[in-house]
This record gives C-alpha cells, sequence and structure tokens, in this order.
C-alpha cells in the first residue's frame, strides 16, 4: 500500500466507531473509578443502533453544524464529569472539519488511561451522543488534560528524528505499535521530512515502517 493510501486508511481507522463493549472494558481497567464505569455502561444499550445509522455512508448528508456539535458533547462530557465526581473546565473548538471538545483539570487521569485508551472509548461515547442528537456522522475530536496536544508534538519530534535516522543510514525503520490516529500524526511528519510511510501489522500490532529514498 502507498503512503497516500495508508495514510487515508489510518485516518478512516481513526474516524471508525469502535465498539462500545471494548470501550466500556477499557474504560473499567484502566480508570479504576465505577461512577465513570457506570456512565460508560448506561451508553451501551442504544449504541448498536446509533453505529448502524453512522456506519450507513449517507452520501447526501447536510454538512455538519460543528458548533453545535461541540456544544452537545460538552454537554455530554458535563455530565460524566459531575457522575464521576470530577472537576474540569471545558473548551469547545472549530479546527478544519471537526469540531473539539478539551477538559481541563488536575485530576483526570484516570479519564485518559496509559494509553490513551479511556480517552479513546470516551471519545467515541461522545460522538454517539452527538450522533444521537444531529443524526449525522461526526469527527468530533476529545482531548482529556492536554493529552492528545501533548502526544501529538511528541510524535511529531519522533517522525522528524527518525526521518533524518533513516536518512542517515539508508535503512528501513520500523516504530512501535500506535493506534490510527497516531499513526496518522508520524505518517505526516515523514512526509514532511521527504520521506515515505508505510504502516504494516494488523491492530493492536499495527506499526510504521519509515523508507528510505529509493
Amino acid at each position: 500500500m502507498g503512503h497516500g493510501e495508508d495514510v487515508l486508511a489510518d485516518e478512516q481507522l481513526a474516524d471508525e466507531q469502535v465498539t462500545v463493549a471494548d470501550g466500556q472494558a477499557d474504560a473499567e481497567d484502566s480508570a479504576g473509578s465505577d461512577d465513570v464505569a457506570e456512565a460508560l455502561a448506561d451508553e451501551e444499550s442504544g449504541a448498536g443502533e446509533a453505529l448502524g445509522d453512522d456506519e450507513s455512508g449517507d452520501d447526501e448528508a447536510e454538512i455538519p453544524d460543528l458548533e453545535l456539535e461541540g456544544e452537545i458533547a460538552a454537554d455530554y462530557i458535563e455530565g460524566l464529569l459531575d457522575v464521576a465526581d470530577l472537576d474540569g473546565d471545558i473548551d469547545m473548538d472549530v479546527e478544519g472539519d471537526r469540531a473539539v471538545v478539551s477538559v481541563v483539570g488536575a485530576t483526570l487521569d484516570e479519564l485518559v488511561g496509559s494509553r490513551g485508551e479511556v480517552l479513546d472509548a470516551l471519545q467515541e461515547l461522545t460522538r454517539l451522543a452527538v450522533h444521537r442528537q444531529t443524526g449525522g456522522r461526526t469527527r468530533l475530536m476529545l482531548d482529556i488534560g492536554g493529552y492528545r496536544a501533548q502526544r501529538r508534538t511528541e510524535l511529531t519530534e519522533l517522525g522528524a528524528s527518525v526521518a533524518e535516522e533513516v536518512k542517515r543510514t539508508g535503512e528501513a525503520k520500523a516504530l512501535s505499535a500506535m493506534n490510527a490516529f497516531e499513526r496518522k500524526i508520524v505518517h505526516d511528519a515523514i512526509a514532511a521530512a521527504g520521506l515515505r510511510s508505510e504502516s504494516e501489522g494488523m491492530d493492536p500490532n499495527r506499526r510504521v515502517v519509515v523508507l528510505p529514498v529509493g
């Protein structure tokens, strides 16, 4: 698979809905919070129908109201924080063609997880909440405690560093396994450095391979 197709595939994977059952399991294992787990479980009953509608691929869907999506998502996250008895400030923004909702606070680590797995699950549940009210597919991104912003910076720097190494050695280099969101960032950094990259393997062990020139 070429770089362009591979990056597109990774970006599409990043926007696909994960199953709520997996999201709930990740949240329960990593968060260690009965309140958060209960809040996630409450969403499971209607998830199948919402996911089915979201995957229908209606080409005539209206352009989403990103500000409305942000407001719906912010209300949903605020409700989860209340249930879990956590404090956090919620910011809404629009980046390109997606709404972005960020939560900042001092006690939110359990809503992120060791590798962002709980955050990913919460993002999918938040997208479901938006879908239920708008009826349309959403690419909304949720960030908690600045995790995604920090991870983007780290992966961009990693991609640039590995690109320089591959240029110097002339040998391909495989990186550690990453999720689709992370792979997309690395692909972009590698392309900006003038090299090609591909993804190989199957999730959750799919990884980026940086290729030398020629």
